[in-house]
């Protein structure tokens, strides 16, 4: 009787060599949007501003931007401005969740109760650092938005009292961005539009209804200027390490947002 052969020895499995060529982190295109960006800060009477804004924004094309609303909100109570807002747009409306990537054509909304910043081509919510009513949630947005988005930052300040969004405008302006000031005769409260009056930076001082055919004619020009722009080679930070990052932005001038790999 012939004797059976054992079965041949399998060779242990090894790992392949790494090559030069091959890195050993994988980089990735980070999600820097091609579209413009508007940050609208709103107060007291912003809520008739809001409407005013939506209702001159024409409904035969889109903008081709996305809008990002920040306004004073108590922090006990549930905002309504998503619904209302609704009402005068054909575009998406939504309020913010966590770590949400911003898209042309839609509309963002401010929670009660939260700072927000835009980093990564995200809206990143934090809880307040500040005592209600030192709280400047308008200056902390703008100012993260014109970190991250340069000269595709727009600010806009319609009605409401005291200075926020005044800071932040200046942050805009800096890196080549587009600001438009509500005119303080068609305000309910004009201490906010005032004092970004003052810094000698807006570029347009509109009523809400006229501001959307100067923003859609910025949006163009953004449109042919970035049309060829290369996103820079990153590695994206995870949604804790943003947040880490958006608390250093607010206190260095240090841009710590994106890693650049250059070869």
């Amino acid at each position: 009787m012939a004797k059976k052969q054992a079965p041949p020895k399998s060779k242990p499995k090894t790992s392949p060599e790494p090559s030069a060529e091959t890195p050993t982190r994988e980089p990735v295109k980070a999600p820097v949007p091609s579209f413009p960006v508007v940050g609208i800060g709103a107060s007291a009477g912003g809520l008739a501003a809001f409407e005013a804004f939506f209702s001159g924004m024409p409904t035969d094309t889109d903008p081709g931007m996305a809008f990002v609303l920040v306004q004073h909100l108590a922090p006990d109570h549930k905002s309504i401005l998503t619904d209302i807002i609704q009402r005068y747009t054909t575009m998406k409306v939504y309020e913010v969740a966590d770590g949400m990537v911003v898209k042309p054509n839609c509309i963002y909304i401010i929670p009660p109760n939260r700072d927000m910043a835009f980093i990564d081509g995200a809206l990143q919510l934090l809880e307040p650092s500040s005592p209600r009513g030192q709280r400047l949630p308008i200056d902390f947005f703008f100012r993260s938005l014109a970190q991250d988005q340069g000269d595709k930052a727009i600010g806009i300040v319609l009605s409401g009292t005291g200075n926020d969004g005044t800071l932040g405008i200046r942050a805009i302006k800096g890196e080549g961005g587009l600001i438009l000031v509500q005119n303080p005769e068609s305000t309910e409260y004009d201490g906010m539009p005032r004092s970004a009056l003052g810094t000698g930076l807006v570029d347009y001082e509109l009523p809400p209804t006229e501001m959307a055919g100067q923003l859609i004619l910025y949006a163009k020009h953004m449109l042919d200027k970035h049309g060829g722009h290369k996103p820079h080679i990153t590695i994206k930070p995870d949604n804790e390490l943003k947040k880490i990052f958006i608390l250093l932005r607010g206190q260095t001038s240090v841009t710590t947002s994106k890693f650049v790999y250059t070869y």
